[in-house]
């Protein structure tokens, strides 16, 4: 058994615009791009229906020996039946707060374009308020 924390991981092999992934145990701090791994377990390519492979005893073993799965890599182990928990949500949940607070700036604009025509007054009252003054002509000759 290693004395360090171990995952089981997805390292990237394929080329760009076609993913396939080995499924590696790995110490938990090295990256997934560094290279070094403890033990292939499997392969996967998202591009092919059923194309998950891994070695169920292997898998077994290391869950058994303390080794974390990775969130997409458990999925995918719940998929193919190696192990029986329930499957984890990779997606974070969207944050309504910030629907909310859009909410509230449209409603402040609302009642603040609705409060000027309310106050501004139209302009048959401003001319009832302020007649023009008529100027008197003086004749002078």
């Amino acid at each position: 058994m290693i004395g360090t924390m171990v995952t089981i991981r997805l390292q990237r092999v394929g080329k760009r615009n076609d993913p396939s992934y080995r499924v590696v145990l790995t110490d938990t701090r090295r990256g997934p791009k560094s290279g070094g791994f403890i033990e292939i377990l499997g392969s996967y390519n998202p591009k092919q229906k059923g194309s998950f492979r891994v070695k169920e005893d292997r898998v077994s073993h290391w869950i058994a020996s303390g080794a974390q799965a990775s969130d997409t890599v458990h999925n995918l182990l719940v998929s193919a039946k190696v192990i029986d928990k329930p499957k984890r949500n990779v997606v974070p949940p969207a944050k309504p707060k910030a629907e909310s607070e859009e909410k509230e700036a449209v409603k402040e604009k609302e009642e603040s374009v609705e409060d000027k025509p309310s106050e501004s007054k139209t302009a048959d009252e401003k001319k009832d308020e302020n007649p023009p003054a008529e100027q008197e002509v003086s004749e002078e000759k």
